[in-house]
C-alpha cells in the first residue's frame, strides 16, 4: 500500500502556506470531493485502468487493500494530511472511522458512464 504521511507545506509566510500534494508527473482527468459518515464502508470495488490518490483533508479511516487475484490484504489507518495512492486492479475498501472529508483526484474521467465501465464491484468486507 502507497500512503504519503504528513504532507508538509512548500512555501510558509505571514499570509499562510501553499501545500503540493500530487506527484509532478500525475495528469488528472478529475477531482472528487468525498464525505463520508463515522462507520461507513466505501469502494469495495477495483478500477480496470483507473488510478487515484486520496487526499485525507479531516478525519480517519481505514484503509483496506488487495491486488486482483493475489492473497494478501494490506490495511493501514490514515487521517488529515495523508494521502492513498490506488493502482489500477487494485481492490480497496474503506471503513470511515470518524466522519471524513478527502480529495480523490483520479486519473480517468469520473463522469458516471465511464466510471461504472471501468468499475468492478468487488467486496473486502
Amino acid at each position: 500500500m502507497k500512503i504519503i504521511r504528513n504532507i508538509k507545506p512548500e512555501f510558509v509566510d505571514e499570509r499562510g502556506s501553499i501545500t503540493n500534494i500530487l506527484p509532478k508527473d500525475v495528469n488528472i482527468a478529475s477531482a472528487l470531493l468525498i464525505t463520508s459518515k463515522a462507520g461507513s464502508i466505501r469502494s469495495n470495488h477495483y478500477h480496470k485502468k483507473d488510478s487515484h490518490y486520496c487526499y485525507i483533508v479531516s478525519g480517519k479511516a481505514e484503509w483496506n487493500e488487495k491486488l486482483v487475484g493475489g492473497d494478501k490484504l494490506e490495511s493501514e489507518i490514515v487521517g488529515a494530511g495523508d494521502m492513498v495512492y490506488t493502482p489500477p486492479m487494485m481492490i480497496h475498501a474503506v471503513k470511515f472511522l470518524e466522519d471524513t472529508i478527502f480529495w480523490a483526484f483520479a486519473v480517468q474521467p469520473r463522469d458516471q458512464d465511464a466510471y461504472e465501465e471501468d468499475t468492478i464491484k468487488h467486496k473486502l468486507f
